[in-house]
This record gives structure tokens, sequence and C-alpha cells, in this order.
């Protein structure tokens, strides 16, 4: 193993997870039959750890089938805790599948029919107890099905408002029950519905304030879900950081327009890649860095483990590239440069009716700031560069 290779050899120190429904994804698409067989969880867990991955996630039903019996839930939940031990893997998050069942054709916790969103929070509380039993500390919340083809269908001020009674409802449940989930939304614009409520990162973070307990919720953005919008990720990341509600992230490939891909992560465009390592390590993100992905369907399992180890040692090289960009000179003089001249000669203070006086009378060189130009075509090919590998 040559020292490159082992500099980008993934650790749990790393802190990268896996679904059981990612590895697992039997590459079904809606107009093919799957390609590979079902993964059970317990060997999913166990080939991770080989990789050097710190934990996996689940869905209810990525562990448990829908309709199995209590025994059976009871055995199936204590082989994978004696493989999570046997591994030293943790669950670092729970969510709930509130959209396979036909029963969710309408959405879970905002369908038109009160049995359905009755059945959607009881199936939550069930999860969240499992989520605990495992060791989950985050829940998540993606509200697939919460949308409309058709807003003949329902008026989306009633949607919301259900979505809010759900969400205050099962933040009152994790109190009573002591739980202590930090509970992530995770937003997308479309599909599997035409349109879904809370489609972005700003519109999930709004809806945030209107909860009963705002501290509990926050995001959980994911790069395929914002480039389907065709926003930039990272400005929705940096929000979400300086609100203080990055509780998870989930890191995967996603070219703009298509639908939801879910491709290896970096694997469509490195660059705005690095600018999301780097913001997520230059803020000091501490929490999980979550590959929800998969391999492409062309796949037997051998490319399953390929994809999983490459999400990994592309974070890890895309981190190397942060180190190296942060440690170039030129770089940083223009970065500082930069700063300098957003800065001025003092911080801008707060608002008072003295110096809002003063600022209107006084004068400021606008004409030399029209002619000044920035240089961000030189810092943007020094960035290229790094990347490419010749800095």
């Amino acid at each position: 193993m040559t020292a490159d290779s082992d500099r980008f050899l993934p650790r749990p120190e790393h802190r990268f997870t896996f679904g059981l429904w990612t590895v697992g994804n039997i590459g079904r698409d809606p107009f093919g039959e799957p390609v590979r067989a079902p993964l059970a969880p317990t060997y999913i867990v166990e080939k991770l750890a080989t990789l050097g991955a710190y934990g996996v996630n689940l869905h209810d039903e990525d562990l448990i089938p829908r309709d199995a019996s209590t025994a059976e839930r009871d055995r199936i939940v204590r082989e994978f805790k004696a493989a999570l031990s046997a591994t030293g893997m943790k669950v670092p998050m729970a969510t709930t599948n509130l959209f396979t069942d036909p029963a969710f054709r309408d959405g879970a916790f905002t369908s038109n029919d009160a049995r359905v969103r009755k059945y959607a929070i009881q199936k939550t509380m069930r999860s969240m107890d499992l989520g605990i039993e495992l060791g989950a500390s985050t829940y998540v919340f993606w509200g697939g099905r919460e949308g409309v083809e058709t807003n003949a269908a329902k008026d989306p001020r009633t949607g919301i408002a259900w979505y809010r009674e759900a969400m205050n409802y099962l933040c009152e449940y994790n109190i009573a029950q002591g739980y202590n989930y930090k509970f992530a939304l995770e937003p997308k614009p479309n599909e599997p519905r035409g349109d879904i409520f809370l489609p972005t990162i700003g519109h999930a973070l709004a809806f945030i304030t209107t909860l009963d307990h705002p501290d509990m919720v926050g995001v959980n953005p994911e790069v395929a879900h914002d480039t389907m919008a065709g926003l930039d990720f990272a400005h929705g990341v940096a929000q979400a950081l300086d609100a203080g509600k990055l509780f998870h992230i989930d890191l995967n490939g996603q070219k703009p327009g298509r639908y939801d891909q879910d491709h290896r992560f970096g694997s469509e465009d490195p660059k705005q890649a690095f600018f999301l390592v780097k913001l997520l390590e230059d803020a000091g993100y501490t929490g999980m860095r979550h590959f929800d992905s998969h391999a492409y369907r062309a796949e037997d399992e051998a490319g399953v483990w390929e994809f999983a180890a490459g999400s990994m040692r592309t974070y890890l090289i895309l981190l190397d590239k942060v180190a190296r960009y942060n440690a170039d000179t030129e770089i940083q003089q223009r970065l500082a440069d930069i700063r300098a001249r957003a800065e001025g000669s003092e911080p801008f203070p707060r608002f008072s009716a003295s110096h809002a006086a003063a600022l209107k009378s006084e004068t400021i060189d606008v004409v030399s700031a029209r002619a000044q130009g920035f240089g961000y075509e030189r810092l943007d090919q020094l960035t290229m560069e790094v990347l490419l590998g010749v800095r």
C-alpha cells in the first residue's frame, strides 16, 4: 500500500456513515427490475466495518419487515445489535419509511385521509422506539410523499398545518419518553411527488420557527436535492450552519435538472464537492458524514463495495485538497486582501441615530470602487489548480 493510499484510508474517526438502503439498493428503477440480490443488514454492517465506516443508518422497514411478528422483530433486532457490537459500528440516525406503503399515496402527515395521518404518527413513534433501542441520537424526517401533483388536491396551507401538527406531537413524544432526539427535516423539491412541501433548506428553516419546540428541530440537507432545484448546496448548508440547524447531512452526486440520481459523492461536480467539504471542515462540523447514495445500476455486489469505498476516499482526497488550499501562500494572500477590503477601517457599528446621521453626510470614494476589480478569476484558477493537482 502506498503512502498516499494509506492517507486516504477511511477510519471510524472520520464519522462516515451509510444507510442500509444505500449499499442495500437492489438496482430497481421505474423502468427496470432489480439487478442485485438483497443484502442482509448484518452482512452490510460487517462489510462497512471492514471498509472503515463509522456507522450505519436505517429506516424502520430497512431492518424489520412491515408485517413482522413481535417475536420476529425481537429476533432481528437482537441479531442486528450483536453485529453492531461485534464490529463496533454505530447507528447514529434513524428514520421512518413513510413513502412505500400504498396507504401513503397522498402523503403521510399531510394525507387528506385522517386515518393515514394517524397511522403515520403511530408508525413514527414505533420507529423512534426502535432507533433509541439501537443507539440513535438523530431522527430524520423526509417527507417524500408530503406534497401534490395538482393544487386542486389540497390547500397547501392545510398541508403545512397538518405537517406542523404531526411534528409538534412527535416533539412532545420525544420529550415524554426522554429520548433527547435531535429531529432533522430533509428538504426535497420534487420526486416522487410532483411538488413536495418544504422543498428547500430555506423553506424548512422557516417552517421550524413555527413549531412549538423549534430548538429540537433542524435540517438534514442533501446534495442531490438542492442540485435538482438548481441551487448552490454549499450556500444552503452555510445558512443552516449560521442558524445552528445543521443536525445531519446527506452526501452524494447529482447532475442538475435530472431525476434524483444519488450518485457517488463528488462524482458529478468535484469543485462544488470541494467547497462543501471546505465549508464543513472550516466550520468545525462534528456530525456524521452520511452518504445517501448508491452504486450505479450497472454494478454487481462487488461494484457496491467499490462505490462505498470510493465515496469515503473522495471525501478524504477533497479534505487533503482543502488543507493544500488553506496552506497555499498566494491563495491565502489573495483571501487576506479580500478580507481587508471587506472589513474596511473598522467593524460596522450597530445602528444609532447619530451614526446614521454621520453616515448620510460621509463622503465615500465610490469612484475608485467602480473601477477596481476583485481578482476572482485568478483566485478561481488557483482553486482549479489545487483541485487538478498541480499546486
